[in-house]
């Protein structure tokens, strides 16, 4: 192949690497086993950088930020009202108002 193509064996070793780099790059199960790696600490940002480029590698770094936070506990001052107090009176009950409706009212929709 070096004589027909004529490229060093070099070349040619590092071109063919860089093909099925190429071909991992957009299988979707190496993919996920990237990610996998990504997330459980085992391959750093600059890795799925270089393999995926920056654009996925920076949404795979969000969500990895986004994953390791704990969502925080919302604080209330004061407790929460009574349904009474909320509504100031009466608290109304959801009806299905899509079934109550007749025909007719369905040609105003």
């Amino acid at each position: 192949m070096v004589e027909i193509l004529d490229v060093s064996r070099t070349r040619l070793l590092i071109e063919a690497l860089e093909d099925e780099l190429e071909a991992l790059a957009n299988d979707e199960a190496f993919r996920r086993r990237l990610g996998d790696a990504y997330y459980d600490g085992r391959v750093d940002y600059d890795t799925v950088e270089t393999i995926l480029g920056h654009e996925e590698a920076l949404r795979m770094k969000l969500l990895r930020e986004s994953i390791d936070r704990t969502p925080p506990e919302p604080r209330f001052e004061d407790d929460v009202p009574s349904d009474d107090a909320f509504y100031d009176g009466d608290v109304p009950e959801w009806t299905d108002s899509a079934s109550s409706e007749s025909p007719e009212d369905e040609s105003h929709v």
